[in-house]
């Protein structure tokens, strides 16, 4: 099995960073995280121009999470900087979680 160092994370944005989504990479894991810097500027350089703005990092991924369920999470602030993490969850707690909401909304 390949091990995990960096994700490289591409999105692009309106004008006033209002609607974000994430843009599709040829190549979007990398064994470390050096790898995925040099591919950063020239994958920007390819987007360019197809939103009115682009947005790119490498994402760190923790090799002790290379077992457990995990998740990217991303936000781009109103000053146009990306945030970008990934982070572990709990699929049984998620479940409850999905389920009480459910039940919740069918109560109102």
């Amino acid at each position: 099995m390949e091990h995990i160092a960096a994700l490289l994370l591409i999105v692009g944005c309106s004008g006033d960073l209002k609607v974000c989504n994430e843009m599709p990479v040829d190549v979007s894991i990398y064994e470390t995280y050096e790898e995925c810097q040099a591919d950063l500027q020239p994958t920007l350089s390819h987007f360019a121009g197809r939103r009115d703005r682009i947005l790119g990092q490498c994402v760190y991924v923790d090799p002790a999470m290379e077992e457990a369920d995990a998740e990217l999470v991303w936000d781009v602030t109103p000053d146009g900087k990306l945030t970008a993490s990934v982070e572990s969850y709990n699929a049984d707690v998620a479940s409850r979680v999905d389920r009480s909401a459910k039940t919740a909304s069918v109560r109102h």
